[in-house]
């Protein structure tokens, strides 16, 4: 059999234009439309540069091959390129064309299961046939724009002396956090090994391996339930640095996101960045990782009824509770009863009791309280939240976690529903000052709120065993049109701080040993004050292409049920594969 001998694609469709007008070009690719017009037959050539057309005339001794070709046959050309008469402005080559001199089919196509020339189909298609999806501008485009990312971020980290560094896959399992991924020991049956969560131990024993900068664009895993923008294996941007404190880690991520913004997006953003404080966040926000793009914050205006006879609001005060409200500007007309109760509807799923409402009109508020607060209370209302007309009042009386869940969560769904916000903005901050711990009713006991190796602050060092509750952390999440995209904290490095944090967590010895004992060990042998930040690299893509939904970003992504659809894993595995693994099945 003859064989094709091949020359190496030199030329990117889409680069085409009037300089190349008379040159004799070889050209690969898809053929993205044909089209018969009054005999000349017209191909849009698509690569992954774009789309150049190529004109066959009847007289061509390839036109009876040419007619044979359908969408998406990979096609071999070689033509001369020629100025269009009638030019295509939407078209990055509609200047030009290439006049076909000679055609050779290099593989046929099946009919796709779908029209790459529209997004009509469901994502369960796509999905399963995700190597055609890929061909659509719209994948292939917000890919590339992860590539560019990546390779930005590796040069800014090398002009700053960072050191690449791979870390294990396959590892130890640890607590605290989500799930671990489990990998069953062949040569060690009983035992697994577990996919890293992140590369957190290992970069903190390249600190004590006195690397002192550190990167890797880090390969993590996660058993956790998924929502839009998680999956469960993702990339991190991970950085470690020695001898640094909170201040250092923030400006070095500012300059780098500086750089990514004037690369990818033709953006000059400001720096320093805003900071947070946790406390304030919630507060102001009623989230971590507040859409600081649109106003509407939350008001606590608890005080107003220290004194109040309605009983719902006396109630919860006298149970420590709290009473907060968001004002939404000039849309009372907007809501009808019916729309409140669907936004009573909404907060009870954040565990708040209900939602009461006030409408101000003409100078009265009237609403589904407003029989039963008096008249100073009413007066104080409308002072306190600077009320105009038209302005409608959301109020929710409940446990002060419960209360900022539920506001935090309507300020969001409220801002995007009303079209509040503005999505050519991009809102950066630094949220600081994380509590240490947080307290889960349910298991009666703290845990870390970051992980256990995070650092408290100096004045809360004495107060880890005693009190838990009042420590505060050395950590900071940097924040993105109300999405955290990276996180990051000093380091414990003192191993007497260490074993402090593990006791408050209930941690016993035998415990810290198993889990940990390596890094307690290394901890012994000098270690220096250290510390850094991990970035999601695909949800920092997925916001950067304007995208809502992080599989867009990632090449071969799983669905909400943890599956790729494409490859049908996960799957089951022979009897004889489990035996040898000393593994059976319940």
């Amino acid at each position: 059999m003859k064989r094709l001998v091949m020359d190496m694609k030199k030329i990117n469709n889409g680069t085409l234009a009037k300089e190349n007008i008379d040159d004799i070009l070889e050209l690969y690719g898809w053929v993205n439309k044909k089209r018969n017009l009054g005999g000349l037959l017209f191909i849009d050539l698509r690569d992954r540069s774009g789309i150049v057309q190529i004109v066959i005339r009847p007289e061509n001794k390839y036109y009876a091959l040419a007619e044979t070709i359908k969408n998406e046959y990979v096609i071999k050309v070689k033509g001369k390129v020629v100025e269009r008469e009638n030019k295509n402005e939407h078209l990055k080559t509609g200047d030009i064309e290439v006049e076909l001199l000679e055609l050779t089919i290099l593989n046929e196509s099946l009919d796709l299961p779908f029209d790459l020339n529209n997004n009509n189909s469901s994502e369960e298609t796509k999905l399963k046939y995700r190597y055609l999806d890929i061909r659509r501008d719209e994948i292939k485009n917000k890919l590339i724009i992860r590539h560019k990312i990546v390779t930005s971020v590796r040069s800014y980290l090398n002009d700053l002396d960072f050191v690449e560094i791979e870390t294990p896959i396959l590892c130890r399992s640890t607590p605290e956090g989500a799930r671990d991924y489990l990998v069953p020991s062949r040569v060690n049956n009983g035992s697994f090994y577990a996919l890293p969560q992140s590369p957190q131990i290992f970069k903190q024993l390249l600190m004590v391996g006195g690397m002192e900068k550190y990167y890797q664009i880090a390969r993590c895993f996660r058993d956790e339930d998924l929502r839009a923008d998680r999956q469960p294996e993702f990339t991190q941007v991970d950085m470690e640095m020695s001898f640094i404190e909170e201040n250092d880690v923030m400006s070095m991520i500012e300059g780098m996101f500086k750089k990514l913004f004037k690369e990818i997006k033709n953006i000059d953003i400001d720096v320093p960045f805003k900071r947070l404080k946790y406390d304030d966040a919630i507060n102001i926000y009623g989230s971590d990782k507040p859409d600081t793009r649109f106003a509407m914050i939350i008001n606590d205006i608890t005080d107003i009824f220290t004194k109040t006879e309605f009983s719902l609001f006396k109630n919860c005060i006298d149970n420590n509770g709290v009473i907060n409200a968001i004002v939404v500007k000039n849309k009372a007309n907007v809501f009808s009863r019916k729309d409140i109760d669907h936004l009573t509807d909404f907060v009870k799923k954040y565990k708040a009791n209900g939602l009461a409402y006030l409408k101000y009109n003409e100078g009265i508020l009237n609403g589904s309280i407003s029989k039963v607060i008096n008249e100073s209370e009413i007066n104080k209302i409308m002072e306190t939240l600077q009320l105009e007309e038209n302005d409608l009042v959301l109020i929710v009386a409940d446990k002060k976690k419960v209360v900022k869940n539920a506001l935090g969560a309507l300020r969001l769904k409220l801002g995007k529903e009303l079209d509040l916000i503005d999505n050519n903005l991009y809102n950066l901050l630094w949220v600081v000052d994380f509590p240490l711990f947080e307290y889960s009713e349910e298991d009666g006991r703290y845990y870390a709120m970051h992980h256990p190796f995070t650092s408290p602050k100096d004045e809360n060092i004495d107060d880890v065993l005693t009190n838990p509750g009042v420590c505060y952390a050395k950590a900071y999440d940097i924040v993105l049109n109300g999405y955290e995209v990276g996180g990051g904290s000093i380091r414990i490095h003192n191993k007497d701080v260490q074993q402090k944090m593990f006791e408050a967590l209930g941690l016993t010895d035998q415990q810290i040993n198993n889990k940990f004992g390596y890094l307690i060990e290394a901890f012994k042998y000098g270690t220096p004050p250290h510390g850094g930040i991990a970035l999601g690299l695909a949800r920092l893509t997925m916001l950067l292409c304007n995208t809502e939904n992080i599989k867009d970003v990632v090449a071969f992504p799983k669905t909400a049920s943890a599956s790729c659809l494409m490859t049908e894993t996960p799957n089951s595995v022979s009897e004889e594969q489990l035996k040898e693994l000393g593994i059976k099945l319940r």
